[in-house]
């Protein structure tokens, strides 16, 4: 997978939003609210390639969670950036 290019995350009135900027993102009417966690996690992979089995890797590490819990989170996180056409597989 890998972020769709033209996705900025700002901070807006104190809430971590991520926001479709540039022509590429003309047709990208909706901002997408983040947590502090799977923002973190965005930026952590921001530019690069990654897999499901990165996302979890990332979160068991930086969270101290086992890797089940963080398999299980990360897949959910990366279905909900697929299904808003965030990340192109």
């Amino acid at each position: 997978m890998k972020i769709i290019e033209g996705f900025k995350l700002r901070e807006v009135m104190g809430q971590l939003t991520l926001v479709g900027e540039g022509i590429g993102q003309i047709d990208f009417n909706k901002l997408v609210l983040f947590n502090a966690s799977t923002a973190w996690l965005w930026q952590s992979v921001e530019g690069k390639e990654f897999t499901v089995e990165k996302l979890a890797t990332l979160l068991s590490e930086h969270y101290g969670i086992n890797k089940d819990t963080a398999l299980n989170d990360a897949s959910d996180i990366a279905k909900e950036w697929i299904k808003n056409e965030l990340v192109e597989e």
